[in-house]
């Protein structure tokens, strides 16, 4: 069977859905079986970024020309209508895309789109809507970008042979939100990517730490800085740690600095008098990720909304404690490897962060169930999952495991020993 996978992100560009991207194409390709995977490119960056991944892949690039000549000039010439007008291509309404026939001239039995972004054509389609925050913070959205999630994500959910979640929330969600059938939306949680990546040293960690001139102990946030992710109010539960308890926390974040947040951010952090207190690192190499996590004293994730967070699973991975926002599916994820609290209240969340920070023995507990926790999870399982689906939307025959896999949840159902 030939699956083809829509490569239309970056890294250091597109944060966790890149990462998650990466980390199931490296995982399928460590799967045996007669699948061949069709990597659907759109540059030589992508190809470079994923072609050590897997033997079992090869690359095809979007041609720059659809082929009809006409198309082509009109094409050309609303460009650079648009350009002068500033409007970066999106005029009116948007509007689905629909394959040209050249999606259908590569031979694929059933096509992923993981990253959003949908195209119709004539192929069975697997899509990740990842979740449907739109609809619950339009705040966080301009015009455009709401119009275009509420028409893209839509026909997405409604036209394609299957719909991959990580969470039965976000099931439930879409299912409410877009009346497709449940039957149709199979959840398939995610794993640490860390997992799948090179062991650090105890010298790479000095190196680290040398090279960014880390504290000595700090709290670590992992995730670039769009509005949903609240660092906001992070930054007040640290300020109110500060000067009504007398504990002064350091916070290290790593992620791409959203420009549209980064004033307003930098100017939080300034009246607040956080300047000492708060390091944004850019994105950083893999072996930093880890090093940064194994050095930290713990996670923080005070996000508005998830389908389930990368940096948690990570975090368990590395061996340091959780806590966590109590919204969306967060709660499932976590289960009792972390502490909960009010995204919303940042005096809850500094408390929280105030005992990971002061109590040793809660951490070693955390850190305990957090290994427990994580053994549910595996990104080998998650790409079984993932070519089960593609083998039911293709019509193909499923085998024992692969109906076993689509038939339970192991988010909120683990299968322990």
């Amino acid at each position: 069977m030939k699956v083809g996978i829509i490569v239309d992100v970056e890294p250091g560009i597109h944060g966790g859905i890149a990462t998650a991207l990466r980390s199931l194409i490296t995982a399928l390709g460590q799967l045996e079986g007669p699948e061949t995977y069709v990597l659907i490119v759109e540059n030589q960056a992508q190809i470079d970024w994923l072609s050590p991944l897997a033997a079992n892949q090869r690359f095809e690039m979007r041609p720059a020309s659809s082929g009809n000549p006409v198309r082509d000039v009109l094409r050309s010439v609303k460009g650079m209508a648009n350009k002068a007008l500033g409007r970066d291509g999106r005029v009116g309404w948007p509007q689905v895309p629909i394959s040209d026939g050249w999606l259908e001239s590569l031979g694929l039995d059933v096509l992923h789109q993981p990253t959003q972004g949908f195209t119709y054509c004539a192929i069975p389609t697997v899509y990740n809507p990842h979740d449907l925050q739109h609809l619950h913070y339009p705040q966080f959205f301009d015009l455009s970008d709401l119009t275009w999630r509420e028409t893209i994500y839509r026909a997405a959910c409604r036209t394609s042979h299957a719909i991959i979640v990580n969470s039965q929330w976000i099931k439930d969600d879409v299912v409410a939100q877009f009346a497709v059938s449940p039957d149709k939306v199979q959840i398939i949680p995610e794993a640490a990517p860390t997992q799948l990546l090179a062991e650090v040293s105890e010298e790479d960690k000095a190196e680290t730490r040398a090279k960014y001139v880390l504290p000595e102990r700090y709290i670590f946030y992992p995730n670039n800085t769009w509005p949903h992710k609240n660092h906001l109010r992070l930054f007040e539960a640290m300020a109110w740690l500060r000067d009504e308890k007398g504990v002064t926390v350091p916070l290290v974040s790593t992620g791409a600095r959203h420009e549209p947040s980064r004033e307003a951010l930098d100017n939080r952090v300034r009246e607040l008098g956080l300047e000492n207190q708060v390091q944004f690192l850019g994105f950083v190499s893999n072996e930093e990720l880890r090093a940064i996590y194994q050095m930290a004293r713990c996670l923080i994730v005070p996000s508005l909304f998830e389908a389930n967070s990368l940096p948690i699973f990570e975090a368990w991975a590395e061996g340091i404690p959780v806590a966590s926002s109590n919204v969306t599916a967060l709660p499932e994820q976590v289960g009792d490897a972390g502490l909960l609290f009010d995204p919303m209240d940042p005096h809850d969340m500094g408390t929280v962060i105030e005992r990971l920070f002061t109590d040793d023995a809660l951490c070693a507990d955390l850190i305990a169930k957090g290994k427990v926790r994580l053994s549910d999870f595996d990104f080998l399982r998650t790409a079984r999952a993932n070519r089960a689906t593609y083998r039911r939307a293709a019509g193909r025959r499923l085998d024992a495991e692969d109906a076993a896999l689509l038939a339970h949840d192991w988010m909120r159902y683990p299968i322990r020993d």
